[in-house]
């Protein structure tokens, strides 16, 4: 066994089938469903921020980053190279606690680096649950078995396992072979103990359709909570630049992937306003200050895919004019973003000033078809 737990022989997986008899969890048949409270709780939020204090401007997802350290090099991040001066730093559980404190948005997505490899993680996500805070816990899932044994289930955690792919796909994309196999197995014991999983992909030039509808079916059938899509952004630090979709691409890549069929048939996690988003079909204006972003050097400033500069102080990300200079046609580095982080949040923004919009969004909350989504 290496380090990943993949055997020499152990054959690679050719079709969904094979993943299928592998990867499904035992006993378990019941189509899941996110808390119905989540939705509840932001509705709520949403509507003292906007109608009672007044605010245009308010986090919906704190994006907490305890560390940047990760055991990937995947080429499509900027994360490990960015931080590369202070990757050996971390924030404490009262630091990290603290940010979410000051943000106060009622969801919490712990990322990074790799939260798994944080030493206190277990520790971070206990407080946080019991502070009745919504986290989504991203991971490539190498370290995710062992970390949950020191994590009980709960309504108020999910675990976010990262395929870009079926295994020879994924297994490129993250340059290391054997990943998919270890996530996979992994997420099937999260399933057989009663921990909520979603996945996340975030798609680049030369994804195909066929291999994401297989992930996207099996994932649904193995009963993940919803499945997150999102186009890559172009990081000025990551390696391959020839990785990232330009606008028009995104929208072609994504009226193919997500038809109408594969709305139906597989159980997305994003809302539909969002979906039409990448089709291409709505357009929207970045509102990327609803995932302020904390790290070990403060928040990022203007948002998670760039930081200008640091700041400790979050109110500085709601501030009128930073955002005059950024978002679509008003900044290059934003031409081509099309990010869950920026632009979901602003299809619940604009929901709130549409009537027929909200009506699409709360039909897809309660029929858990699709809904609120996490990066």
């Amino acid at each position: 066994m290496s380090t990943l737990q993949i055997k020499k022989a152990e054959p690679k997986l050719k079709t969904a089938e094979e993943a299928l008899k592998e990867f499904m969890p035992a006993g378990r048949r019941v189509a899941p469903k996110r808390p119905f409270v989540l939705g509840l709780r932001l509705f709520a939020y949403m509507a003292k921020q906007r109608l009672l204090r007044r605010r245009k401007r308010f986090p919906l997802v704190t994006m907490l980053e305890p560390l940047e350290a990760c055991n990937l090099t995947c080429d499509g991040c900027g994360r490990i190279r960015e931080y590369e001066p202070v990757i050996h730093r971390m924030l404490t559980v009262e630091e990290a606690v603290a940010a979410v404190e000051a943000s106060g948005a009622p969801i919490v997505s712990i990322a990074g680096g790799e939260p798994t490899m944080y030493p206190h993680l277990p520790e971070l996500i206990k407080e946080l649950v019991r502070r009745k805070y919504f986290i989504y816990c991203c991971t490539n899932g190498i370290l995710l078995e062992k970390v949950m044994k020191q994590v009980p289930p709960s309504k108020y955690l999910a675990w976010v396992v990262h395929l870009d792919g079926m295994e020879e796909r994924h297994d490129v994309s993250v340059a290391r072979r054997g990943v998919f196999r270890v996530a996979m197995r992994a997420a099937k014991k999260a399933l057989e103990g009663g921990y909520r999983v979603c996945s996340n992909s975030t798609l680049f030039k030369g994804a195909d359709k066929q291999d994401l509808h297989q992930l996207f079916d099996l994932v649904t059938t193995m009963g993940f909570e919803g499945i997150m899509v999102s186009a890559g952004y172009d990081f000025a630090m990551a390696p391959d630049q020839e990785l990232f979709l330009k606008r028009k691409e995104s929208n072609a890549l994504f009226q193919e992937l997500l038809d109408d069929q594969s709305i139906k048939q597989f159980r997305f996690y994003n809302n539909p306003l969002y979906l039409d988003f990448l089709k291409g079909r709505r357009s929207y204006q970045c509102t990327a200050y609803s995932n302020p972003t904390y790290t070990i050097q403060g928040w990022r400033e203007p948002c998670y895919p760039l930081a200008d500069r640091h700041t400790q102080n979050v109110n500085d990300l709601f501030e009128p004019a930073l955002w005059e200079r950024y978002g679509v046609g008003k900044n290059p580095k934003c031409a081509n973003c099309m990010m869950h982080c920026g632009f979901e949040s602003a299809t619940i923004f604009e929901a709130f000033k549409n009537p027929k919009d909200m009506m699409v969004m709360l039909k897809g909350i309660a029929t858990q078809k699709s809904g609120v989504g996490a990066s």
